[in-house]
Formats: structure tokens, sequence, C-alpha cells
């Protein structure tokens, strides 16, 4: 089930009306556990299975580390378990795709079979999962002697399937108060709820109409303007979709008592390409600083290897989204982008900077969102063509949606930084109830969110 889903609100009612009472530490995590393990299960009930294994190997590889002298071996039993069963389900067609690409096939091409099949949300669980037992073998986490404690941690239903994704020494300690609450916490939730459908249901849905249609016909029109306008309205999309996601996320955990941390600040706004990092989907940015790029030396091995380091990061981060070219091609955009910027020492305007960041990662949008690296590369060719004028309906109402974001993003946010911050406060409840209305009544499709697949 969705969030943006009736199912979805039935279940959110029912969990809630069980967690008006504050339930004894191990009944209450096994009843957080039976609730996500049905949400996680509604897609597809055998996925349950792949999450209750991950959780087991990582809950006594956790437990072998704290108490084993050779803690090495355990960690990686850990993560070989993890990252080979991410590979089987994740990445092994597009291996047998690598391999009939060059051609390293008996005459014929490998059938995948079952291994085709892709669970929903497993890269992001697969990694808090690894986080726990790195982070024991860090000496940064003492394991829980509670495997319900853990596992409800693990398969905690609002963010599952798509983040943020959260450090069990950041959540563990917050899962033995879990309960719902009351006054300025239980609003501050259902606000981040209602912002979160907001931004899905009226603004993503909205443009993920136009977006499909002009991405599955990448060979029409020849039309810069056309082409600028649908990578932007994607551009949107993906924002809107992903971070919507994510204030519904945070805002559930809020209403019981658990504070995600904040996983997208303005990310259009950034003013270099580190900044986005620092914006985007910080999470997971963040999980690849620490568990990736700082082990492979950072910034403290020399400029060379500082460089090497943050390409083989991002590339693997864009690996992490998907078996596909188009996204490996996005990461190493990226990195080209951020190598750059770190030899390239400019001091320009602020709005010049912004716009060079928000350009770079528009044109890049099209390679993670493209079917493939040449319908990519054909739709950027259009976009540097300079060449007609069509403009539809669809690239109007993008256009619309792109002040609306700019007002949100950057206007917005000035208005809460200045003496209007208590009138702002006062009119919310308005603002809200409006969102609510436009939620219903000017929902999109309902298609399911982006980062489902990944």
């Amino acid at each position: 089930m969705t969030f943006n889903s009736l199912p979805f609100i039935l279940f959110w009612i029912i969990f809630t009306i069980f967690f008006i009472k504050d339930w004894k530490p191990n009944l209450k995590y096994l009843l957080i556990s039976i609730f996500s393990l049905f949400f996680y299960g509604f897609w597809k009930w055998e996925y349950i299975f792949i999450i209750i294994l991950s959780g087991f190997i990582d809950y006594f590889c956790g437990k072998r580390i704290y108490k084993s002298s050779n803690k090495k071996i355990w960690l990686y039993i850990s993560l070989i378990s993890n990252l080979g069963i991410l590979f089987l389900f994740k990445y092994f067609s597009f291996f047998i795709q690598i391999l009939n690409d060059l051609g390293i096939t008996l005459n014929s091409s490998i059938e995948t079979g079952y291994f085709s099949i892709l669970p929903i949300g497993i890269s992001f669980y697969t990694f808090q999962s690894m986080s726990y037992t790195i982070d024991i073998y860090r000496g940064e986490l003492k394991p829980t002697r509670n495997f319900l404690k853990f596992f409800s941690y693990l398969s905690l239903f609002p963010q599952l399937v798509a983040g943020p994704i959260v450090r069990a020494r950041d959540i563990l300690s917050q899962m033995s108060v879990m309960k719902l609450q009351s006054g300025d916490e239980l609003y501050y939730g259902l606000k981040l709820i209602i912002y979160g459908f907001f931004k899905k249901m009226v603004i993503a849905d909205g443009l993920a109409k136009y977006v499909n249609i002009a991405f599955v016909r990448p060979e029409y029109p020849d039309s810069s303007l056309y082409w600028w306008s649908v990578a932007i309205s994607f551009s949107i999309q993906i924002y809107c979709d992903f971070s919507g996601y994510s204030d519904i996320a945070r805002g559930l955990a809020r209403m019981y008592g658990i504070h995600f941390p904040l996983n997208f600040n303005h990310p259009y706004i950034a003013t270099s390409f580190k900044d986005f990092w620092g914006r985007w989907h910080i999470s997971l940015s963040t999980w690849f600083r620490d568990y990736v790029y700082i082990p492979l030396g950072g910034s403290k091995k020399g400029k060379v290897r500082s460089h090497l380091n943050m390409w083989i990061t991002m590339i693997i981060s864009g690996i992490w989204h998907g078996g596909n070219y188009t996204f490996i091609i996005w990461g190493t955009l990226h990195a080209l982008f951020l190598s750059i910027e770190r030899e390239i020492k400019l001091s320009p305007p602020i709005f010049v900077k912004r716009i060079i960041v928000l350009m770079g990662v528009i044109v890049s949008w099209v390679y993670f969102r493209a079917p493939s690296f040449n319908d990519a590369n054909l739709i950027v060719y259009k976009m540097f063509s300079f060449s007609g004028s069509k403009v539809s309906l669809g690239n109007s109402i993008s256009f619309l949606f792109l002040v609306f974001i700019f007002r949100e993003i950057y206007i917005g946010k000035k208005l809460y930084e200045s003496k209007m911050r208590k009138t702002i406060f006062k009119l919310e409840p308005i603002w809200l109830g409006v969102m609510i209305i436009l939620s219903i009544y000017l929902r999109g499709d309902g298609d399911t969110f982006i980062y489902f697949q990944f």
C-alpha cells in the first residue's frame, strides 16, 4: 500500500488506535513489527522473508562483533550477506545485461527468470541494516539484546520503503518511549503529513502525466523549449515526490515520538554541487560520506586520491539507484561537476552560482529519468540545439508549478526568517486546510512514489 491510498488511511487509523495505549516494551516492539510487516507485505507477501532474513543476520552479527575477538570476520559476514542479497534481487539482471552487451555469452542471452524480481525498498532497509553492524564494529553503538526492538527499528513502516535512511544509534533509544503524542508534537507531525500529501498528490502527480508522455517519445518534438520544460517539470516532480514522501514519513514518526532527520533542505537553491548534496536526500548522501567516502580515505590522501574517492562514491551512489546505465551516467555527471568545482575557484554572484548548479542538476536528471542512455543523449542534444518553439498546455502548467515551487523554497523561506513569522504561524491552520482541500480535489492520477523502485 502507498501513503496516498485508502488502504493506508485505514491502516494508519488502526495503528493509531492501538498506540493510544502505552504498551509494555516487548509487546510494543511486537506490534510495531507486525504492523510494519503487514504494510510491507501488502505489495507482495513473499518480500517480508527478505527483510526478516536481513534482520536476523545483522542482529546476530552485531552481537558477535561486540563480543568476539575477531570482529572483522563477523562484519564481513554481515556486509557480504547484505550486499549479496541486494545483488541477487536488484543487480543480477543488470549484471547479465552487461555480460550480454560485452558479448561474453555462449551465443545466446542468459535468462534472468526469478532474479528479475525487485523487492520494494530493498536498498533502503539494506543500507539501514548495514549501518547497524558497521557502527558496532567502530565502537559507536552497543548492540541491542532484544531482537524485537532491533527488528521494529529496521522495519518501522513510515520510512521502510523510501527512507529517510535512519541510523540505529539515533532511533533505538527513541523506540523505547514510542507512543502517540499530543499537543505541539502531534500538530507538527500532522502538518508535515499534510505538506507531504500536497507535494505528492497535487504537484508531483499533477506533473507526472506530462513528464511520462514526453519520455515515452524522446524523438518528438525537436524543440529546445519543450525539452527544457519537460526536464524542469521532472526536476520539480522528483523533488516534490521524494521530499513529499520524506515529509509524510517524518510526520508519521513524529506523531509517535520518533524524530527522523531532515532529508531535504531546499536543494534547488544550492550555490554549489557540494551544497546540493548537503541538501538533497541528506540521509543517503551522509551514509555514503560516512561509510564509503571517508573509509576510502576521504580528502586526506592528496588531491588525486581525493578526486578518485569522490568519483567512486558518486558512481556507487548512482548504481545504488538501480541496475541501469543511466544511473551510472547520472552519478558520473555529478562526480564530474564536483571535480570541476573543486579545481575552478571562481566567485560569481550568488544568483549566478544558483543558476549554474540548477542547470547542471536539471540536465543530469534527464539521464536519471530517460529509459536509456541513447534517449537521454537525444533529449540533451535537443535541449541545447536551441531549435523549435513547441509549447503545450502541459509546459505552461509546468511553468506555473515552477513559479510556485520557487515561492515555496525561496521566497517562503525568507518570509519565515522575517518579522512576518508570527503572522504566518497564525494563518498556518488556514493554509493547511486549503492544502487538504486541494489534495482531495486537484490530486493527480495517483502514481506510486518514484523512489519505491529503489
